[in-house]
């Protein structure tokens, strides 16, 4: 018995609920299988999502700013829905059982995308060429169209939430060669993650513009219930990690404990309650003070449990669990003064995708479609990863010592290439509606004569800085909050996509209400010959440069803030039976 233990990982279990045997379960097959998933999720989101605006224009006949905002809230709901799939997964379901059931869910809304964008009575007719008259979907039409977008989105939200988490899983911690191949697994990982947006980005468009929607979309539904069976095939093979609950009730325990007790005074000498192994204590810091109070024995906090008494987490909580929301709450500055990089990337799959549409994109007989031009993200994104990791890693590392860039210059650099991005942007479209204006194509839909890699400049600049960012605060993200809520911090990252692209659609609102006029005039007009897109993205690295210096701001704040918390931690919390940590240890 001791030698099959010895075989088998501490904290993981197979599918049987028993200890997870490391020969037989675990490893690169496991996590190759829960990869497959994550490629076909890219493959259906981002290849709806880059060609989307067109759709809504040409075949919907919607305005363009209304187009334009589908396709943010679309992706904002999908990454906003990221914090659901996570608490579903920590609470109830387990990763497993997430993935399982959410991927069937995008299976679903990708299969009857398909049917919408295929059925004639489910889309508008086209448009009366005489009068030059378009009828808007109705809203059954647009309703069936919204149904789908939102079940694909509640399935990337609990996909996402569950899928790099689980395949971790596979790989042991405390094993020094899986512990390498783990590192290993997030590097592919990410590398997946590119390799299904640029065939989304490439293929799909191409289908979708070439051959039919309904095939392209089609296509995505049946790749990803194969990726469902070839996932559920390695059920025998996984590991499965239990939860330690979910890290928004602890969140939530500590706040409505402090909130209870926030006519208590605060030990002079901080003697607060603790449980928590000496091993994985987090001592007391002098942040946030109020939220101490969780920690105040008081009465009535025990709960007699069968012949012992317990306490009650609502009304008393542990000094470590109060010092992990303090380190959350502490994250927020830098969360909150990124959120706006995203908004920027927003334009990028609307606006700049509408910009293409009107510009020269045949290379001899071949005409690229317009949503493929943000092959140049994908670009962008895999030449930054390699010349970062091969040539401004080493010589950073031999000028400084440091291995490369820390996560908070990462991410100052993404913000800097997202205001280069907005001001080039700009100054491209002052130079398309002036060829617009000079060829009398103002209140003209046809193709201008300019070429449409005048735009790879705008992309590239965003794509690059999305490789800065994106790595940036994934790694401050997971590295700077609490062991317990690496899953919580990884949604509150994704979270800050989310509300780029709803700070996208806000902007959208506030602007087309400000300029617009009963004539249809105004910077964003459905005709954006005819609007003022320049002074739309002018405002846009405008707002960046203002957000860029709060975020250096918050980002001393937080690096002296942190250097004054481990200055200040004291040792002095008070154990289960009251004594001090002094005396427990003596």
């Amino acid at each position: 018995m001791e030698g099959k233990m010895g075989w088998a990982v501490a904290d993981a279990v197979d599918y049987k609920g028993f200890p997870a045997d490391r020969s037989k379960t675990g490893g690169w097959v496991p996590a190759a299988l829960i990869l497959g998933i994550e490629i076909c999720e890219r493959l259906s989101t981002m290849g709806i999502a880059v060609n989307l605006v067109t759709y809504l224009g040409g075949t919907m006949h919607l305005p363009s700013t209304t187009s334009a905002n589908i396709v943010t809230d679309f992706m904002g709901t999908s990454f906003l829905l990221c914090l659901l799939g996570g608490f579903l997964a920590d609470s109830f379901l387990g990763r497993y059982k997430t993935i399982a059931i959410f991927s069937l869910v995008q299976t679903l809304g990708t299969g009857l995308l398909a049917i919408s964008t295929r059925l004639p009575q489910l889309r508008p007719p086209p448009c009366n060429i005489a009068t030059k008259k378009c009828e808007q979907a109705n809203g059954l039409e647009m309703g069936v169209l919204y149904l789908s977008l939102y079940l694909i989105a509640l399935g990337t939200g609990g996909l996402k939430s569950s899928v790099s988490g689980f395949g971790t899983d596979q790989f042991d911690e405390k094993d020094e060669k899986e512990k390498t191949q783990m590192a290993y697994f997030f590097n592919r990982f990410f590398f997946l993650i590119s390799t299904g947006t640029l065939m989304a980005v490439t293929v799909l468009v191409y289908i979708q513009d070439e051959v039919g929607r309904s095939w392209a979309y089609g296509i995505c539904s049946v790749s990803m219930f194969i990726a469902v069976l070839i996932f559920l095939s390695g059920t025998k093979r996984y590991r499965y990690k239990k939860s330690a609950g979910s890290p928004i009730v602890h969140i939530s325990q500590v706040i409505v404990a402090a909130i209870k007790k926030r006519n208590l005074n605060l030990p002079s000498n901080f003697n607060l309650y603790e449980d928590t192994p000496e091993s994985t204590r987090i001592h007391h810091t002098d942040q946030f003070r109020c939220l101490d109070k969780a920690a105040i024995v008081a009465e009535g906090d025990y709960e007699k449990i069968s012949s012992s008494s317990a306490p009650n987490p609502w009304k008393l909580c542990s000094v470590t669990r109060v010092e992990e929301v303090k380190m959350m709450i502490s994250l927020l500055p830098i969360w909150a003064t990124t959120i706006i990089f995203w908004t920027t990337y927003a334009q990028m799959i609307t606006f700049s995708v509408e910009q293409a549409s009107t510009m020269k994109r045949s290379i001899g007989n071949f005409q690229i479609p317009a949503g493929s031009l943000t092959v140049f993200f994908v670009g962008a994104i895999l030449i930054t990863l390699a010349v970062n990791d091969r040539v401004i890693m080493p010589l950073w590392k031999k000028w400084k010592g440091n291995q490369g860039f820390t996560n908070l210059q990462r991410i100052s650099i993404g913000l800097i290439m997202s205001i280069a991005g907005m001001a080039v942007a700009a100054l491209v479209e002052v130079k398309r509606l002036s060829v617009a204006k000079s060829t009398d194509h103002t209140n003209s839909t046809g193709d201008l004569p300019i070429s449409v890699f005048l735009l790879i400049p705008q992309f590239f600049l965003i794509g690059s800085g999305e490789a800065f960012i994106y790595t940036g605060q994934l790694d401050f993200f997971i590295t700077q909050s609490p062991k317990g809520m690496k899953t919580m911090s990884t949604g509150l990252f994704l979270t800050t996509l989310s509300f780029g692209f709803f700070v996208s659609s806000f902007l959208v609102s506030v602007v087309q209400r400000v300029t617009g006029t009963h004539d249809g005039h105004g910077w964003l007009t459905d005709n954006i010959n005819n609007g003022r897109l320049d002074l739309f993205y002018g405002l846009l690295a405008v707002l960046s440069f203002i957000n860029f210096g709060f975020y250096l701001i918050c980002s001393m704040w937080y690096k002296s803030n942190d250097k004054k918390n481990r200055a200040l931690q004291m040792g002095n919390v008070v154990s289960v039976n009251g004594s001090s940590a002094a005396e427990e240890k003596c």
